[in-house]
């Protein structure tokens, strides 16, 4: 029985197998990535390596065993039809009968259109009949903090998303959810509503910079069809702008703000504050 994470070199997929190695053996993990060279590093430390791609049906063939436990990561490619890319991993799991596989999805409150290929996902676990997890992560803080360069270049946060406020956490917070999850037992079949202990809202987000950083950093709030413009303008693909946009109007409406005390719960800690996200971010 092997531990298997699929996108493990990926930005959560490697936070996963790394807290994974402080809790089982490093031969009971197999991490699954289409480039091999970029997990010599897991290779070094005994994890077995396994390449395969979700746009390869045939390279699943094989890669699970009964009693397997797999964690699917969300692919990140919107534009190849995500929905049948998991599917292909799922179905490789029910031949293989495994023992659970879990799903990294979003929260349930979400309406935005990134959430429409996490619905569907679920749809076809649910209907596999696989025991199964659904992890539904909040958003990160990474997806600001690992984008200050153009927030410090103009001093300004620019969101669509009104006086909405988020449940953000760390990815390595997420990562010792799914850990719990993958290395524990009476998961099956249950649904985590995954969030930050602290929601917090743009404005405080700018305050935090401006404290941080001893700048006069505003919080701009824009049209959603002003800040897809900007996000195009800026080099993103349209439809990946639009998404982001619709995704502020969510934010806007309450819908990321989780309040279950889930991912404290399985992490075993409180999750990460934004302002030590923000500090680790000024440093790099």
């Amino acid at each position: 029985m092997s531990i298997v994470v699929t996108g493990a070199t990926g930005h959560l997929g490697r936070h996963v197998v790394t807290q994974l190695l402080e809790r089982v053996p490093a031969d009971r993990i197999t991490a699954v990535v289409r480039d091999a060279s970029k997990a010599a590093d897991l290779a070094d430390r005994g994890v077995r390596i396994a390449i395969a791609d979700y746009n390869a049906p045939e390279t699943f063939d094989g890669l699970f065993s009964p009693g397997d436990k797999v964690l699917l990561i969300s692919g990140t490619e919107f534009d190849r039809g995500r929905v049948a890319q998991h599917r292909v991993v799922i179905d490789a799991a029910k031949a293989a009968g495994v023992a659970l596989l879990a799903y990294t999805s979003t929260p349930g409150s979400l309406t935005a259109a990134l959430a429409d290929d996490h619905r569907g996902t679920e749809r076809v676990l649910l209907a596999s009949g696989l025991p199964y997890v659904l992890l539904r992560n909040g958003w990160y803080h990474e997806n600001y903090t690992e984008n200050l360069a153009p927030v410090l270049a103009h001093d300004a946060v620019v969101a669509a998303a009104g006086e909405g406020r988020v449940s953000s956490a760390s990815r390595a917070d997420y990562a010792a959810a799914a850990v719990a999850v993958l290395t524990g037992e009476g998961h099956e079949n249950k649904t985590y509503e995954l969030g930050g202990d602290e929601a917090w809202s743009f404005a405080e987000y700018a305050a935090e910079l401006s404290r941080q950083t001893g700048r006069e950093i505003a919080y701009n709030t824009v049209t959603p069809e002003v800040l897809t413009d900007i996000l195009s303008g800026a080099g993103l693909p349209g439809p990946m702008a639009a998404i982001i946009a619709g995704t502020d109007v969510s934010i806007g409406k309450g819908e990321l703000v989780v309040t279950t005390g889930d991912l404290s719960r399985l992490a075993g800690r409180p999750t990460t504050p934004l302002s030590e996200a923000v500090t680790a971010a000024l440093k790099d």
